[in-house]
């Protein structure tokens, strides 16, 4: 450790598909965290870590903030919360466009007013906290810059905001002023992680959410939501690495949207997990999935614990 270095948590917070995940991979320069385009995506905790001058900053991406209805949306909120409460600096990412047109638009759209609704609920949950946050405008790109003076000014009138940046996470504008604010606030002392590492997550983990990622691209509107991926075995050898995973469906006609016509359906998620695993490990995967029905998997706690989610009583 050199006397200049600090080392901290910044959580990124906020309502399903503000685009979390999005600005963790661009802040690391990795991928680090599975995108699509459906919200609730990231289940659990994820982080990256990425280095600003003298300054380690680790990253956590957070599951989206919202009204939970099921166990596991409970543990979902329950982990974005206490990835917060434990960081140095809280980022309050959101969707300006969607917020602008809910608070405008008369004809307002179900997602928009969703989003409207769980930024309340998140500025809401900070007061109640008593917790200050940096608040990042995203999307600026999509809209007029005198709408999105408007969104700053209303939400900045709240009071749990010290700091605001506008930014779009796709176009990675705006990033550098955001990350030097984070790296402004890290606490002195030594870096947790060496260097040359972007991410704090056992690579078994890694490898499911990628393979989750291409099934949710794959079958998002037959199959939103009800399934998980385990990653079950990991044998390393000489013609590369052999992974062996089990998506886990609460029904049966699930199991058969997963497989497809002839299984083509787990081929085709198979061929595309296995192409980005072998680009991310810069080895050769082999890769094998087996579907099973699990009608209970997201009311498991021995499951839902390998992704460090916990059910309430």
């Amino acid at each position: 450790m050199t006397s200049t270095q600090k080392c901290g948590f910044a959580a990124i917070i906020g309502a399903p598909n503000a685009g979390k995940s999005t600005l963790l991979n661009a802040l690391v320069g990795s991928k680090v965290s599975i995108v699509t385009h459906k919200v609730q995506t990231t289940r659990f905790n994820v982080r990256g870590v990425m280095i600003e001058d003298q300054t380690q900053i680790i990253l956590v991406d957070t599951p989206g903030i919202f009204a939970p209805r099921r166990a596991l949306d409970r543990a979902m909120v329950q982990a974005a919360w206490n990835g917060a409460a434990e960081a140095d600096v809280i980022v309050h990412l959101i969707d300006a466009p969607a917020f602008h047109r809910a608070k405008t638009s008369g004809k307002t759209e179900a997602r928009d007013s969703r989003t409207q609704d769980d930024v309340e609920r998140i500025i809401a949950g900070l007061k109640k906290q008593e917790k200050t946050a940096i608040l990042a405008l995203n999307k600026i790109d999509q809209m007029p810059k005198d709408q999105l003076f408007d969104v700053a000014s209303a939400l900045n009138d709240t009071g749990v905001y010290d700091q605001v940046f506008m930014i779009s996470a796709t176009k990675k504008s705006g990033l550098r002023d955001l990350t030097a604010a984070m790296a402004g606030r890290m606490p002195v002392g030594p870096w947790h992680y060496p260097g040359d590492q972007v991410a704090d997550l056992p690579m078994r983990l890694l490898a499911a959410e990628v393979t989750r990622e291409k099934l949710m691209l794959r079958v998002h509107e037959e199959l939103p939501y009800a399934a998980s991926v385990e990653t079950e075995s990991w044998e390393e050898g000489k013609k590369g690495i052999r992974i062996g995973q089990v998506i886990y469906v609460q029904r049966d006609s699930q199991r058969k949207i997963v497989l497809g016509k002839g299984g083509q359906t787990i081929k085709d998620i198979g061929t595309a997990s296995r192409a980005e695993l072998s680009k991310m490990l810069g080895r050769k995967v082999h890769l094998f999935l087996h579907v099973k029905v699990r009608e209970n998997w997201s009311r498991d706690r021995a499951h839902l614990a390998l992704f460090g989610l916990e059910l309430g009583d």
